[in-house]
């Protein structure tokens, strides 16, 4: 889980939307190997009118309606800070028309150069455990040392 106040990286899956549903007149856009692909976008239940952020797409099926891409969400200056999550479905627009949904799978925040923020390392809470021991555990039965033991009781009713 991440909290968009910087540049994201992220990758997920691509629905473009055809022209009856008010997607691209001209249908899914094609990658170019110079360029990636550049929109607006936003994470509803934001609108493009109050919360857009810029997306940069890549690595997606040239005229595919449905594609894995990957790419970066970069929040416009003085956004709110949004929580991008696996699962969770940014609206991809040209200017306000929404013309894709990419459904995020992965999230990962990006340093002010463009290189990738690596969450800490869990903390180990783990007890540590004792190496095994030789001897096998030992096992008290008193049943078995009631009647097995000597003891100086034992010798008084042997006397009588």
């Amino acid at each position: 889980m991440v909290m968009m106040t910087g540049s994201l990286a992220v990758r997920g899956s691509v629905v473009w939307l055809t022209p009856q549903q008010g997607g691209r007149v001209s249908g899914p856009p094609e990658p170019d190997y110079d360029y990636d692909y550049t929109a607006t976008a936003y994470l509803p239940p934001r609108s493009a009118d109050d919360c857009q952020a810029g997306i940069a797409l890549r690595r997606f099926a040239p005229g595919a309606w449905r594609t894995q891409a990957e790419g970066i969400l970069v929040p416009a200056k003085g956004n709110r800070a949004q929580q991008v999550i696996p699962g969770c479905i940014v609206v991809i627009t040209e200017g306000t028309r929404p013309v894709g949904l990419l459904t995020v799978e992965e999230v990962h925040a990006l340093a002010p150069d463009g290189s990738p923020i690596l969450p800490p390392a869990p903390a180990d809470f783990s007890v540590p455990t004792a190496p095994p021991s030789v001897d096998p555990p030992y096992r008290h039965s008193t049943a078995a040392s009631r009647w097995a033991s000597k003891h100086a009781s034992d010798d008084q009713l042997l006397n009588l």
